[in-house]
């Protein structure tokens, strides 16, 4: 799965998008959410890999999954610092 230290040079990457983010940009960020066909492919993985009987193909695609989630967390990151920066228009 995802090692710690990727995570770490990856949020070192993004980090800069944060500064470029528009407040609509960072709203609509906050709004993306897996569509519940990905999501249940993911549980469905996810619970397999639980009880030990996923295929290679399966880890590749659950590892995948995993590594897609977690710069869609460092963006959200990124997008609720943006937006707490800033102060709402009235």
């Amino acid at each position: 799965m995802t090692r710690p230290n990727d995570l770490g040079s990856l949020e070192r990457l993004l980090r800069p998008l944060g500064h470029e983010l528009s407040g609509e940009l960072a709203n609509a960020l906050l709004r993306l959410k897996a569509d519940n066909e990905v999501q249940a492919g993911y549980d469905e993985l996810a619970s397999k890999n639980t009880e030990g009987s996923l295929a290679a193909e399966e880890g590749a695609e659950l590892e995948s999954l995993v590594r897609a989630n977690s710069v869609l967390s460092l963006l959200k990151a990124e997008a609720r610092a943006l937006l707490r920066r800033r102060p709402r228009a009235a």
